[in-house]
């Protein structure tokens, strides 16, 4: 894309995405059907700023053998559309795998077979994205005392560009989280490093005799499977809080909680239902594993103990109360819940998976947030189309794909509902008129922001 001149009239995108995570996908697979259908009346311009240099969905945690927790059912389109070309059927059928997918009679695929369907879907619409740049800033466009438009500064390889956007999506993902006063370092990971970090230990010196994973959920309960049997001489030590770990409440009555109409409900519900509904239903997705794996790891641990040969240790009610690395690891001092004693481990590498927390969905506004409104709370005020609610000074509209849980529940952060939220955010644009008039796509300056 070229820059714009001095004197040039700046194209003015309808909708700007930041971020290219599995929602922004659907966002841009949505927008992609809509011009198909409209033709050359009205189709919606986009563009969406990825700052990965390729599409990628939590790849640390693509372990060979983890299984998605959602239906194929629920992936980037067939909530929304059931016809779509860009359903994980199509993928299957694309990849010759679709007879082999239905006698293999299963709703959950491998999470690694989901990813390349979302890399597929992702190149089926990677005229849309822009990969490699960052979105650094977003100022306002004013005129006649409104902000009228956004101007988004982006950095890539070639510098600072700026465009300019009627609206926003914002679909900037999750946040690894760690405990408080924990780092991450070369033997302190977060578990969304597994997968980029550990090949480096096959061939260390001496071989690893033992792993920590700090946790209670399933990537947790996955982490230990996985150090578990791809080092077949080292100790796997599993601390978490509680007794044991608990199985995810996947029965179809519970499962209810994921469906569209349980977004109508959770909004338009009182602030105390909300918060019954999180902790009635928390445990849908919650710190909690899937059975099969809880009976795996529990089969294989009563195995050892029978031939005496433990590998697998679990230090239930107890927490690690401090980590440090030294030359050659790192340790871990691990207190018991009930007695406070305390166990010192020297172990190569402790895993902490430990969840993760939406980014702030106004950090990149600067000034813009200032117009956006909050709740008693403090948190971001979003309407049931996911836009937040914002002074009325500020005409353009902003989107926000994650960071809504207390307005819209627990399917905000999931893949559940991605397909139907961004029909609706669609349906949103179009009911406000923003349809736009413009040709094609291009930056408005090099190098500078602009604001009217």
């Amino acid at each position: 894309m070229s820059p714009v001149l001095p004197g040039d009239t700046p194209v003015v995108h309808d909708l700007m995405g930041i971020g290219f995570g599995p929602s922004n996908v659907a966002m841009a697979i949505a927008l992609s059907e809509h011009n198909a259908r409209a033709g050359g009346q009205g189709p919606v311009t986009a563009r969406f700023f990825e700052q990965q240099p390729s599409f990628g969905w939590h790849r640390g945690m693509l372990i060979d053998d983890a299984t998605m927790q959602v239906s194929f059912l629920k992936d980037l389109v067939t909530l929304r559309n059931p016809a779509s070309e860009f359903s994980f059927l199509c993928y299957l059928q694309s990849k010759g795998r679709l007879i082999d997918f239905i006698n293999h009679k299963n709703l959950f695929p491998l999470r690694v077979e989901f990813h390349d369907y979302f890399e597929w879907a992702a190149a089926k619409v990677d005229s849309m994205v822009s990969y490699g740049h960052e979105v650094v800033a977003v100022t306002p466009v004013v005129r006649e005392d409104a902000v009228e438009y956004l101007d988004v500064t982006v950095r890539s390889a070639e510098g600072l560009s700026v465009h300019r956007a009627r609206n926003l999506v914002v679909g900037t993902g999750l946040r690894p989280v760690m405990p408080p006063g924990v780092e991450r370092g070369e033997r302190v990971w977060h578990n969304s490093d597994l997968l980029r970090k550990v090949d480096a230990l096959e061939s260390a010196s001496p071989a690893p005799t033992r792993f920590v994973v700090v946790g209670a959920g399933q990537s947790a309960a996955e982490n230990v499977a996985y150090l578990h049997r791809r080092f077949p001489r080292a100790e796997v030590c599993a601390v978490f809080s509680r007794y044991g770990y608990s199985p995810a409440d996947d029965s179809a009555f519970a499962n209810r909680i994921f469906d569209p109409g349980a977004v109508d409900d959770y909004f338009a519900a009182p602030d105390s239902v909300k918060s019954r509904l999180m902790a009635y239903h928390g445990n849908t997705n919650y710190s909690v594993v899937d059975i099969d794996l809880i009976d795996d790891l529990y089969r294989q641990m009563y195995q050892e103990k029978v031939l005496g040969t433990e590998r697998l240790r679990f230090l239930n009610v107890s927490r690690v109360s401090g980590v440090e690395e030294t030359p050659d690891g790192v340790r871990a001092d691990v207190v018991s819940l009930v007695t406070g004693e305390e166990t010192r481990l020297d172990a190569d590498v402790v895993v902490f998976a430990t969840g993760y927390r939406p980014a702030d969905p106004l950090g990149l506004l600067g000034e813009v947030a200032d117009l956006c409104l909050r709740d008693d709370e403090g948190r971001v005020r979003v309407e049931r189309d996911y836009r937040v609610s914002t002074d009325p000074a500020l005409r353009c509209g902003i989107y926000l794909q994650g960071g809504t849980e207390h307005t819209h529940g627990i399917t905000t952060s999931l893949l559940s509902n991605t397909a139907v939220r961004v029909g609706e955010i669609l349906d949103s644009l179009l009911e406000r008129g923003v349809t736009s008039v413009s040709g094609a796509a291009r930056p408005v300056a090099e190098g500078t922001g602009t604001k009217g």
